[in-house]
């Protein structure tokens, strides 16, 4: 097994279409049938909306990504609205991590050297 995708839930779809296109600017934008979602490395990041069942928000499983330099990855973030929510703090191997927020308040979790 492989994970392909991550359900976002967010409480407007363009708003956050717009948002995750610039945090992710390497992301494909792919269209099947009525249902728009971000491509990243053969990754789904699939965008519904959140209701009764499902919010938004930091309750749940925080999805992580590798960068090249997490110092440069907080700035971008925190550049385009996110706030630190947890680091930077050291893990393992001369690596760090940390979460970052999108505007419904999900998490974004970050991996890579300092």
């Amino acid at each position: 097994m492989k994970p392909i995708a991550n359900l976002i839930h967010v409480e407007d779809l363009k708003l956050g279409l717009d948002w995750y296109q610039k945090a992710f600017p390497d992301a494909i934008v792919r269209t099947i049938d009525d249902f728009t979602f971000l491509e990243v490395n053969g990754f789904a990041l699939e965008l519904v909306l959140a209701d009764e069942k499902v919010g938004s928000g930091k309750s749940g499983s925080v999805t992580y990504w590798l960068v090249e330099s997490l110092e440069y990855e907080m700035e971008r973030f925190k550049s385009i609205g996110s706030i630190i929510y947890r680091g930077p703090m050291e893990i393992e191997a001369n690596q760090w991590m940390c979460q970052v927020t999108d505007p419904f308040g999900n998490l974004i979790g970050l991996r890579g050297p300092f």
